[in-house]
């Protein structure tokens, strides 16, 4: 049996955004997030899997320990609430450093949820992508996944720029919760 998914971005859409964060006292959650996830594996049984471009890999300021570090404590955050993220895909390159090959796991390619679908068994007609910047819903739309964006600020940076490329998300949240809520209604009445 296929899977339906909802991938998310991790750092600005899941966990506060502190910069290359390697610290794992400093994850953070956004409000709504922990909720959301147990709501959206509990009762509607999605397959959580976190896409992330990680440069700082690249860059020399992370190592693949360092993001291995966070992904395990956001999952035992997670777990106080009864739920966590199924799996997590990173991109370690970048063009500055790294090879065109190499780097093509980047969002927005769709490289990773592709990736994702086929070891995985994800129907990705069925599944989602929520993220804080264009590129998260480049990469959803390139993929064929509908996507949410999730606007904290409340600011049009990133919507602007989707705008100026005539690309637009499916629906646009102002927090996480209203990002699991439109994609508990959209998989209901696609359904019904």
């Amino acid at each position: 049996m296929q899977h339906h998914t909802v991938f998310l971005d991790r750092d600005g859409t899941i966990i506060y955004d502190t910069g290359y964060i390697k610290d794992p006292d400093l994850v953070k959650l956004y409000p709504g997030v922990a909720e959301g996830i147990k709501r959206l594996k509990g009762q509607y049984n999605f397959k959580i899997v976190v896409i992330s471009n990680q440069a700082g890999i690249a860059y020399g300021i992370l190592t693949h320990n360092d993001v291995d570090v966070i992904n395990n404590r956001i999952n035992i955050l997670l777990s106080d609430y009864g739920t966590g993220i199924d799996n997590f895909y990173y991109c370690p390159f970048h063009p500055d450093y790294n090879s065109e090959e190499d780097s093509k796991c980047r969002k927005p390619s769709p490289y990773m949820i592709v990736k994702a679908s086929k070891d995985l068994n994800i129907d990705l007609s069925k599944s989602y992508m929520i993220g804080d910047k264009n590129i998260d819903i480049l990469c959803g739309i390139n993929a064929g996944v509908k996507s949410i964006l999730v606007n904290y600020s409340g600011d049009n940076t990133e919507i602007n720029v989707l705008h100026n490329l005539e690309k637009k998300p499916n629906f646009v949240a102002a927090n996480f919760t209203e990002a699991c809520d439109f994609i508990v209604k959209d998989f209901l009445e696609e359904r019904s």
